[in-house]
């Protein structure tokens, strides 16, 4: 299941990377999630809706899993799905604290 949120057609040349090239230390707004369906709408009840911002806070010793936090939550996701998740490349910018 693919999920995108696109406001307009011009959404569509929205520069995207993957979630799991963001540093740590830093966020981006979620452009689209590429997953199966069970696993896009387990995500999404999370939080990793698309127009969400999510941020990096850290990495395991190894570099996975990577730990995102997103609405106030942080979650680990293992690096292979967070690279399915597309993110606005445009959109990075240095964490905003709580």
């Amino acid at each position: 299941m693919q999920l995108s949120f696109k406001k307009h057609p011009a959404a569509a040349l929205v520069p995207t990377t993957s979630l799991a090239d963001l540093l740590p230390g830093r966020q981006a707004v979620i452009v689209e999630l590429d997953l199966p369906g069970e696993l896009a709408t387990r995500l999404m009840t999370l939080g990793f809706v698309p127009g969400n911002t999510v941020a990096l806070v850290r990495t395991a010793p190894g570099g996975d899993p990577l730990v995102f936090r997103v609405d106030g939550a942080e979650l680990a996701l293992r690096r292979d799905t967070a690279q399915q998740i597309r993110i606005d490349s445009e959109s990075i910018s240095p964490l905003e604290e709580p």
